[in-house]
Order: structure tokens, then sequence, then C-alpha cells
């Protein structure tokens, strides 16, 4: 019992911590351009998951023929996924950005059976038709502009491309830490985003990086967001199964909706709350589904959303 509510509250940590990244995206994007800040994302992150690394001494050894699924996983979720989800934030509101890209776990349902080959069920079409009717509403209905529209594109995309990545995840090998795998993953989409940014770097003003509200905001990006809340995923479900975890991924959602309410002054309307009712019951059926198959699941690896 006691490992169940230790594990309980490191996925909601992890889980509120990337409700809170929308928020400070937004804030922070402000001084410094999203393809820049994914950049120093990575840097700030991958200081600090080598230096957990070699503290907590990881063997970083990875075998030849798996380097192009770490390669794939690097671009298409941190360098498309990222980059659009922050895209889409900025164009759109924190709260959208956070409950669109909750479809990831229903979204993963489909990549899981075209390249896992894993059972398709009629409760896990459901649960994708759900969540895709949900998307539909909030993108097409709350609060209509060009804006909003194309943010909500780019959160579709993140949610795919993110859902995608997780599952090419789950084509290494089981005793790979995670903790290397982020590290090899973060280190190739920091040296792809790096021509890209390099020229533009000088163009941010320094005074405005020596804000504390700015370098804040980025050391919760690299250092939280993506070390902390990374190793507090993984420890949670460690101390309980995957299933069950799975349903402490939507305080992500609920956070990042009531910070975006509280810190930026969004409002939240009636067309937004029944796209995300739609899209909760989506990829709860999703891990209901998950649940009753424990009797004969397969040894998979898991991994966090952003």
């Amino acid at each position: 019992m006691k490992n169940t509510l230790i594990g309980s509250l490191f996925l909601i940590l992890a889980s509120s911590i990337w409700g809170g990244m929308y928020v400070v995206v937004k804030i922070v994007v402000a001084v410094i351009p999203p393809l820049e800040l994914v950049w120093m994302r990575y840097l700030i992150a991958l200081v600090a998951l080598v230096i957990i690394g070699l503290v907590t001494r990881q063997n970083w050894r990875i075998k030849r023929r798996h380097f192009g699924i770490i390669i794939a996983i690097a671009i298409i979720g941190y360098v498309i996924s990222i980059v659009t989800q922050e895209i889409g934030t900025i164009l759109s509101t924190a709260q959208m950005g956070a409950i669109i890209t909750s479809t990831t776990p229903a979204f993963m349902v489909l990549f899981a059976s075209l390249i896992l080959k894993e059972r398709l069920t009629l409760k896990k079409v459901i649960s994708v038709s759900l969540a895709t009717i949900g998307v539909i509403t909030i993108v097409g209905i709350d609060d209509i502009n060009m804006s909003s529209m194309l943010g909500g594109v780019s959160l579709i995309i993140a949610a795919l491309t993110w859902a995608l990545m997780s599952v090419l995840v789950k084509r290494l090998p089981s005793d790979y830490s995670q903790i290397v795998v982020t590290s090899y993953a973060t280190l190739i989409a920091f040296v792809v985003l790096t021509p890209f940014v390099i020229t533009k770097l000088p163009k941010i003003d320094i005074n405005d990086l020596t804000n504390p509200t700015i370098w804040g905001g980025l050391i919760y990006l690299g250092v939280i967001s993506t070390s902390i809340a990374f190793l507090l995923w993984n420890r949670g479900l460690q101390m309980l199964n995957a299933s069950s975890g799975g349903v402490f991924f939507f305080f992500q959602p609920v956070v990042g909706t009531l910070l975006g309410w509280l810190i930026l002054g969004e409002t939240i309307s009636i067309t937004f709350w029944i796209g995300s009712v739609l899209i909760l019951i989506g990829v709860l059926i999703v891990i209901k589904d998950r649940q009753e198959e424990q009797n004969h699941p397969l040894s998979q690896k898991q991994t966090n959303t952003f």
C-alpha cells in the first residue's frame, strides 16, 4: 500500500509538471522563439541527464542495430513533436495545448497496431474516434480564428508524432536504461537543431535572459520538465503497473487548463469542456481495455508524452 501511495504521488507530480509546461512556454516564447527555446531546453536537459547518468553509473553502451531506432525517436519525438507542440501552444492557448496532446495514448493504439501488430479491438477504435471528435470540437468550434486553427493542427501533429515515438521506444530492449536512451535522443535532437538555431542565437537579447522569469522558465523546461519529471514518471510506473499509471496522465491537461486560467487569464468555454470530456473518455477506454488484457501482457518499455 505504501509503494502504491508513493508511486501515485510520483506520477501526479510528473504529470502536473508537464501540465505547467504549457504555461511556461507561453511566457518564455515572448522572449525566446520556439526553435531556439527547444534548443536551449535540450542543452540544459542534456547536461542534467548526463550528470544524473554519471552519478547513477548508467551503462552507456547501445548496440549498433538499435541506433537507427534511437535516431528515429530523436527526430520524430524530440524534434518534430516538441517543436510543433511549442508552436501550437503559441498560436492557441495553454489549455488547448494540454488537452489536445493528451490524445497521445489513443493515437498510440493505432501505431501499436500498425507497427507492433497489437490487436485493434472495437474499444480501441471507439476510443480513437471519440478523441478525434473531441479534437475537432476544440479546434474547429472553440474560438474560431486562423491562429487557433493553425495552433490546433500543430498540436495534433505533436500528439501524433509523440505517439509514434512512444511506440518506437517499445522496439528497444527493455534492459536499456531510460536515462541513457533519453540522453542519446536528446543529444541527437540537439545536434539536428543546432544548424537551424546557431545563426539566430545572437538575435536574442542577453538582458532578457537575465530576467528571473525567463531563466527560471528555461530551468523548468530543461531540468524539471525534461529530466526530473521523466525520472518521477518512470519511478512511479515501477511502483504501479503501467496501465494503472496511465490514468495519472490526465493531471496534465487539468493542471494545464487551471494554470492557463489562473496565470494567463485564458477562458474556459463550453465547447472546450465538451471536447475535453470526449477526449478523456476516449483515452480512458484505452486504459480500461489495456487493464482487461493484463492476464497476458507483452513486456514493453514505457515512456512519458513531453
